[in-house]
């Protein structure tokens, strides 16, 4: 009898060889596909991974909503308000913007988040309202983090990397929707918000919710006035007081459920 590794019957003068982890698959080694050579790798999978299932599910454009993980349905009176807006607007989009699988096997401008809680917990279950499917970008963090139990399952991710997380909200975004948040949120705006004005990207409807809060937390006239932004920079974006406000302004934006077309455009960063 021999060494067993595998099916593979190993004779006894060779196990020391067969049981070094260096003789291991690579793609079966733990410690070797988590060590620092590989993380273009991971880089790559976690890419891979998430554009393969989109792709299955018929996925062709998003629309992405950002806003706080500690807002809450049952908190302040703004929280509230905040919360049913989201998930009034994602039932809106859901049911009017074509995400549901079409004659084409496609589905369009359906719903993006965080997959966590608050706005993101929100928005998810504003297209489970709508009968359709939604999807939720979860993010590995130090603190315990889980999905909320609203985005599709089969449409559900978890990312290690920031930046590929930041590359799948915005390769297939069609508009992008702001609630109020926090740093986080902020990171997720002004990625998109350089992206348009430095022309990387293709235009697409940008809405912030409660214009009050917004103009409390950044003070836009003040980088106009510093010249760190020019005045034009001010039509990149609108603000909206409703989940009704929000879709007028995606539509009158330009976005559509690209039924019509032959081609559907492709999201802001332009790739195939």
């Amino acid at each position: 009898m021999g060494y067993s590794a595998g099916m593979i019957e190993i004779p006894h003068a060779s196990a020391p060889q067969a049981a070094s982890p260096t003789y291991r698959l690579a793609s079966l080694d733990q410690d070797f596909m988590m060590g620092g050579s590989m993380r273009g790798v991971r880089l790559l999978m976690e890419f891979a991974k998430a554009d393969e299932a989109l792709r299955a599910w018929g996925v062709r454009s998003t629309i992405v909503v950002f806003g706080s993980a500690r807002i809450r349905e049952d908190g302040s009176d703004d929280h509230r308000r905040w919360y049913g807006a989201a998930r009034e607007f994602a039932a809106i989009a859901s049911r009017l913007g074509g995400a549901q699988l079409s004659a084409r096997k496609e589905r369009h401008n359906v719903i993006c988040t965080g997959g966590g809680p608050g706005v993101m917990e929100a928005a998810n279950r504003g297209a489970a309202d709508a009968g359709a499917p939604s999807i939720g970008l979860n993010i590995t963090l130090p603190h315990e983090q889980y999905p909320n139990s609203f985005s599709t399952p089969e449409l559900t991710f978890r990312f290690h990397y920031f930046a590929m997380r930041k590359l799948h909200f915005a390769i297939r975004a069609n508009a992008l929707v702001v609630f109020p948040g926090g740093f986080g949120t902020l990171d997720e705006l002004f990625e998109i918000l350089t992206l348009r004005q430095t022309d990387k990207s293709p235009p697409i409807p940008i809405v912030l919710f409660d214009e009050a809060y917004w103009r409390s937390v950044v003070n836009f006239d003040a980088l106009i006035a510093n010249g760190m932004i020019a005045a034009e920079d001010m039509a990149l974006f609108q603000f909206a007081e409703s989940a009704e406000a929000v879709w007028a302004h995606l539509v009158n934006g330009g976005l559509s459920s690209h039924e019509e077309l032959d081609e559907p455009p492709l999201g802001p960063i332009g790739l195939a």
